[in-house]
């Protein structure tokens, strides 16, 4: 097709369209919302569905327990990363035109799960290399991902045989985050190591305010293995039985109770005569033509000429197709309004940028770019498609985190980490202070718990002490010591070393830990290095009736019990690293009269 047929195609489908939303007051509505389906290999259940929506949100389900698959994929944010990460993609320099905005991964770790210097994030969590997709109504597309590489066809990537022939994206796409080396694993994890450490972990441990299903699936000390068995028959773990478990979580998230759906059933009401105006300038736009209701996609994959196709070639690198290079799947318009960014770079943060980029910016890359584009709207109408894009096809249950959408507080979504850092340590070579890596969760059964040194004396003997007791003056007293530790690396502040142990009952027991790198480095005062101290406060933390952590039990502990349980945020900005999970004293993820029976007997056992 030559330029010039594909302008005379594009002006004569905005023709026709334009014609048919003019000639209509009430055009034909679309068809009805499609009925959610799941192949016979994997018929949704009430266990599976409960299984699926604790892993889909439990952060152990990573090499690190830091990410969760819920961490990038929150519901009041369109089922999108609310999180600006910024990846400096092809160039290696942040703030240019390729910058990526994705999600925040684990921190590189080598194959071993040891920390390991990556080219371009060093030591810091590492960045998606593009934008985290809304996994709400994901269940209605044939391919999923940006690319289309999670296909119909799921292949069990334990044994490498077919386990759904068709209709299998969801089981596709679950399974990839989970062992990335960037999303939620280290080099090369292996399933093996998923599926023995949710054999001994306590589900949702990490998690607190569990929505009351999730709370009534773990209450009694329920554990993966038996959550499997109610699932599957047997208590078996494999990849295949988490990926089911994940997909069918994923297909009881249907979307459907916008103002439009409302609007599209007969209540006139339903819009705003301004959102009413946006849908009728949409309907007579060439933007239904992808975006088409009722899903608000057709799940085709466009080009639209968003950034050179050798940043990322999309389609193409699934297909192997030079006619899909550049293209992208098209996203829902569904809650779009509750997204934090846009597109697959996530360049745009509002909707106006991404009118006006289709208007004028969709001509800058034109190789291989769909000819619908570009699209301009009449400029008087954008403030209302705005409008019914931002609230006429949001779903309030979404928006609301409301069951089926609801969910748990994370872990790394506390204000006051844990471990947290205390103290600025001392300098070695080049000046430099070894920096604390403290950021895996101290909890019980955390067979991956690892702290880590960098910035230090490359190839230097490293210890790492560990107390019960709080330093002084910086330093801890009477540490046992764990080494050494030969760090790799050459050069002041190029030494990294990370020390792993499993979190048991012995260290719960201790309620507090402090750790502290020192580093053997002879420009150091008296040739040792000091980092921060990493202050780790036992998961779950039952350490006495002392909720207010001043070392006494006392009536001041009653005044903070209560706040806990009836205020727990200003409980955590009173009492700043002394976390009782608010209130939830017996660790069952619940706040009641147990807890109280808890305290009390922490109290008189004083």
């Amino acid at each position: 097709m030559t330029t010039r047929t594909r302008a005379i195609s594009s002006v004569a489908i905005c023709l026709v369209l334009r014609m048919a939303g003019s000639a209509a007051a009430q055009p034909p509505p679309p068809p009805p919302f499609p009925p959610v389906t799941a192949p016979p290999e994997n018929p949704i259940t009430e266990q599976k569905r409960i299984l699926g929506k604790l892993l889909f949100w439990d952060e152990q389900l990573s090499s690190d327990n830091t990410v969760s698959c819920g961490t990038c994929h929150k519901p009041g944010f369109g089922g999108a990363d609310p999180r600006i990460a910024r990846n400096p993609h092809t160039d290696n320099a942040l703030n240019t035109p390729d910058d990526i905005i994705g999600s925040r991964g684990t921190i590189r770790s080598d194959a071993t799960n040891k920390y390991f210097r990556d080219p371009v994030f060093v030591l810091q969590a590492q960045i998606t290399a593009r934008a985290a997709n809304p996994f709400i109504n994901a269940m209605f597309a044939p391919d999923l991902f940006w690319d289309g590489r999670a296909r119909t066809t799921f292949v069990n990537p334990e044994t490498g045989l077919t386990s759904i022939a068709t209709g299998g994206a969801l089981e596709s796409q679950a399974v990839g985050p989970i062992v990335s080396s960037i999303e939620m694993g280290h080099d090369g994890r292996p399933w093996s190591e998923v599926t023995a450490k949710l054999a001994v972990v306590t589900p949702m441990i990490l998690a607190r305010n569990l929505p009351v299903d999730m709370a009534a699936a773990i209450t009694g000390g329920a554990s993966y293995p038996s959550l499997f068995a109610a699932a599957f028959g047997d208590p078996a773990i494999t990849a295949e039985r988490i990926g089911f478990a994940l997909a069918t979580y994923e297909r009881t998230l249907t979307a459907n109770q916008t103002p439009w759906d409302a609007f599209r059933a007969g209540n006139a009401a339903a819009l705003t005569p301004a959102q009413v105006n946006g849908l009728n300038t949409l309907q007579a736009s060439p933007c239904f033509v992808c975006h088409t209701p009722p899903l608000f996609t057709n799940n085709s994959f466009q080009n639209i000429g968003l950034r050179p196709i050798g940043e990322d070639n999309g389609r193409q690198a699934v297909t192997g197709n030079p006619g899909d290079r550049g293209r992208f799947k098209v996203p829902t318009l569904r809650n779009v309004g509750l997204k934090p960014t846009f597109m697959h770079n996530g360049q745009f943060t509002t909707l106006n940028q991404v009118i006006g980029f289709y208007a004028n910016g969709a001509a800058q890359f034109p190789d291989n770019k769909s000819p619908i584009l570009p699209v301009a709207l009449p400029p008087p109408t954008v403030p209302n498609v705005v409008d019914f894009l931002a609230n006429g096809l949001t779903d309030p249950r979404v928006r609301n985190e409301q069951f089926p959408f609801d969910r748990p507080l994370l872990n790394s979504e506390n204000q006051f980490p844990n471990p947290s850092l205390i103290g600025g340590g001392t300098v070695g070579s080049g000046g430099l202070t070894p920096a604390m890596i403290a950021i895996s969760p101290p909890n019980l059964n955390n067979i991956d718990f690892k702290v880590g040194v960098n910035g230090a004396l490359g190839g230097a003997q490293a210890f790492l002490a560990l107390s019960t007791q709080p330093p002084a003056g910086g330093v801890l007293i009477s540490p046992t010591m764990h080494g050494p530790i030969t760090l790799s690396g050459v050069g002041n502040g190029q030494g990294f070393g990370t020390w792993q142990n499993p979190i048991d009952q012995t260290m719960i027991d201790s309620c507090d830990v402090y750790v502290q790198w020192q580093v053997s480095d002879p420009a150091a005062a008296g040739g040792v290095a000091f980092s921060p101290v990493a202050h780790l406060r036992m998961i779950p933390y039952l350490c006495g009736g002392d909720m207010n952590c001043d070392g006494e039990n006392n009536g001041l502990d009653i005044q903070a019990f209560v706040l806990a349980v009836l205020d727990p945020v200003g409980y955590e900005a009173s009492h700043p690293g002394c976390n009782r999970a608010h209130g939830d004293l017996n660790g069952d993820n619940l706040v009641n009269v147990q807890d109280v029976a808890q305290f009390i007997n922490e109290v008189t056992a004083q």
